[in-house]
């Protein structure tokens, strides 16, 4: 969303950049980067000390990630990214927006997806005739030096709940939980409150789920439209530790990039240009997931997973070409394989696309490039040959079963191996448990009470829900998880 706040009624100004209205940009996801050049592009020529039209149009960025910028967005009824507004300053300044009031001196742009389809919808509504000039812009993009280090997953866990953690907290701030998406949250919390690779956040999870009916009423809505937010107690769930007390922490460590703006999770909450892109943290989530449930949960969780892109991720195109990605799928997962070599394929046709507009747009991470995974250093096994054809094209031949033995180990064991990393988990010993077996993980403790700790399968984590229902004893057992 980009607000513009020029001086002159007669102004127009709109919101355009990528991320921040007057702070520092924090971590974006590597596709949502790739809107950033458009918006500067056409931003140069009417704004800065080098602008081509100075004075005409000024040109603004909102981050409603950030807190601060919550009642501004709120106000503005930000509900997706990129969210580009057009309108006299005067407007911006201290009034609202409601897409579905007729009359209003503020509209939204929707063909603005490029910086050649935005000015030419400038030119059109203020009748000009701006230009580019041919003008070039600098590709930063240098050769990869970058390949991923083995050890390096077992530090992910951390990055994994930071992920889980905003992932809730962005869902809170924009107000997405809704009548009609109650289902599908409520459906990706039950596989995370089993299958998460975190204690503390199968804790957490597990307590959210025990109140939910206390936090999201499911009655009748005390207001006439169906797709209106029911949330009632919002203040009462940001007090929810979902992964813990100290998390989200705003770091990252598996994650960082070289630069503030790559890599990380943060593409939920920032604008966005996507090809069906997740972003470090949610990647490693969704692969370790794939990697722990039960052949005979595989296709649920597959759903699971599309249902909580489709309904809680806020970049439009994200949500289209992950849709496009999972509607080829025309035969249900059976196998736990299934699901983990799907989910692996689909990450490389992500970063093979990625790298392609990195490169022309310069918006990649130099050092770490968006590559075909897992790379010869880390799994030469998985390889039976590669050849380049042409300039760029190159065909890879995949040992596919020693593929999936390395999804399992890599996602598997090695991922939840971090308390034995005694520079990182010195204060974290009890976080995290590992069990022989890849396809299960050790429920919480006071999930367990409530589904019998004999089963970690989905009929049970049912039993569960329907037992919480008729006995509210075991909530106060739930609620001490906060203080463990």
């Amino acid at each position: 969303m980009c607000v513009p706040l020029s001086d002159s009624p007669h102004e127009y100004g709109r919101a355009c950049t990528y991320v921040s209205t007057m702070y520092r940009h924090i971590y974006m996801c590597p596709a949502c980067r790739n809107y950033k050049p458009h918006y500067e592009k056409v931003a140069r020529l009417f704004n800065g000390p080098d602008a081509v039209h100075p004075g005409i149009i000024l040109m603004t960025r909102v981050d409603c990630a950030m807190k601060i910028n919550a009642n501004l967005c709120d106000r503005f009824s930000v509900g997706y990214y990129p969210m580009l507004l057009w309108g006299p300053s005067v407007k911006f300044v201290a009034g609202k927006w409601d897409p579905k009031q007729e009359k209003s001196e503020i509209q939204s742009i929707d063909d603005g997806r490029t910086a050649d389809r935005l000015l030419n919808w400038i030119n059109k509504k203020m009748g000009s005739s701006f230009s580019f000039d041919d003008e070039r812009y600098e590709n930063e993009n240098t050769l990869p030096t970058n390949v991923s280090d083995p050890e390096q997953i077992a530090r992910a866990i951390y990055d994994v709940e930071e992920a889980t953690a905003l992932a809730f907290e962005i869902i809170i701030q924009h107000k997405m939980i809704k009548s009609s998406t109650q289902a599908p949250l409520i459906k990706f919390f039950q596989i995370l409150a089993t299958h998460h690779p975190s204690k503390r956040c199968r804790r957490g999870i597990a307590e959210i789920l025990l109140n939910f009916d206390d936090l999201w009423p499911s009655g009748p809505l005390s207001i006439s439209s169906e797709e209106a937010p029911i949330l009632q107690e919002q203040d009462v769930l940001k007090s929810y530790s979902i992964c813990g007390k100290e998390v989200p922490r705003h770091y990252w460590i598996f994650c960082r990039g070289s630069k503030n703006d790559t890599r990380g999770f943060r593409c939920l909450q920032l604008v966005s240009i996507l090809i069906a892109v997740l972003c470090c943290g949610l990647w490693v989530l969704f692969h370790s997931l794939s990697v722990r449930v039960g052949d005979g949960e595989s296709q649920s969780v597959f759903t699971a997973i599309c249902d909580f892109i489709q309904n809680f991720f806020v970049c439009d195109d994200c949500r289209r070409h992950f849709h496009e990605m999972s509607s080829s799928v025309s035969v249900p997962f059976n196998r736990t394989r299934d699901l983990s070599m799907w989910l692996w394929r689909a990450h490389n046709k992500v970063n093979e696309r990625l790298n392609k507009e990195e490169k022309a747009l310069g918006t990649g991470d130099p050092r770490f490039p968006k590559i075909i995974w897992p790379p010869k250093q880390l799994c030469r096994s998985c390889y039976v040959s590669s050849s380049r054809k042409r300039r760029s094209n190159m065909k890879i031949y995949w040992n596919e079963d020693e593929v999936y033995k390395f999804l399992v180990r890599y996602y598997g064991r090695t991922l939840a191996s971090s308390h034995n990393d005694a520079t990182l988990s010195s204060k974290y010993d009890e976080s995290y448990d590992i069990t022989t077996s890849t396809n299960a993980v050790a429920v919480p403790v006071g999930a367990a009470l409530a589904i019998a700790v004999a089963s970690c399968t989905f009929g049970a984590l049912a039993c569960f829900w329907r037992a919480q229902q008729k006995n509210r004893k075991y909530t106060h057992q739930l609620h001490s998880f906060k203080d463990i």
